[in-house]
C-alpha cells in the first residue's frame, strides 16, 4: 500500500532526498515502456537502416542506456545508483517503434526513474534523428510496466489493450 504522505517532503514541506541508508541492498528490476508514432515513409527509411543521420536505433538504445546512467543528475532529489544493467527494447509495428527499457541494480532504493528516463530519452533520440523525415510524430504511453524488490515487493501494471 503507497504511503499517504509524500516522502520527499520533510514535515514542513520543504524538499529533502530520502533517507535509504537504513534500507538493505536487495536485488532490483525495473522495465519502462513507451513509444512513437511516425509516420510510413519515414518508419520505412528507419526499418531499411538509411537514415541519412546513421544508425537510428542503435543511437536511440545507446541514448537510453546513457540517460539511465546519468538519471540522478536529471531528476532533483533522485538517488544516484550503481546500476547493474540497463537493456532497450525497440519494437518496431506499421504506425511506429514502442521502446521498453529494463534497469537492474542491487541497492536500498529501486530503479523505476532509470527504467523512465531510458524509455523517455531513446524515444526523444528516434524523434530528433528522424524529425527532418516527419515532424508530426508523437510520443505517447510512456509508463512503469513492472517493478521487482524491496520492501513493497513486486508490482505489474495491469494488463490493458494499449
Amino acid at each position: 500500500m503507497p504511503e499517504s504522505r509524500l516522502t520527499h517532503l520533510d514535515d514542513s514541506g520543504a524538499a529533502r532526498m530520502v533517507d535509504v541508508g537504513h534500507k538493505p541492498a536487495t536485488t532490483r528490476i525495473a522495465v519502462a515502456e513507451g513509444r512513437i508514432l511516425i509516420a510510413a515513409p519515414a518508419l520505412a527509411v528507419i526499418r531499411e537502416g538509411t537514415a541519412k543521420k546513421g544508425d537510428v536505433l542503435a543511437t536511440a538504445r545507446i541514448a537510453g542506456i546513457m540517460a539511465a546512467k546519468r538519471t540522478a543528475e536529471l531528476i532533483p532529489l533522485c538517488h544516484p545508483l550503481p546500476l547493474g544493467s540497463v537493456s532497450i527494447d525497440l519494437a518496431l509495428s506499421e504506425t511506429g517503434i514502442t521502446a521498453t527499457a529494463t534497469a537492474t541494480t542491487t541497492g536500498p532504493t529501486g530503479v523505476e526513474m532509470e527504467a523512465l528516463t531510458a524509455v523517455s530519452v531513446a524515444l526523444l533520440t528516434l524523434y530528433d534523428m528522424a524529425k527532418a523525415m516527419d515532424r508530426s510524430m508523437r510520443i505517447e504511453g510512456i509508463r512503469l510496466l513492472e517493478k521487482r524488490g524491496g520492501k513493497s515487493g513486486d508490482w505489474r501494471t495491469a494488463t490493458d489493450e494499449s
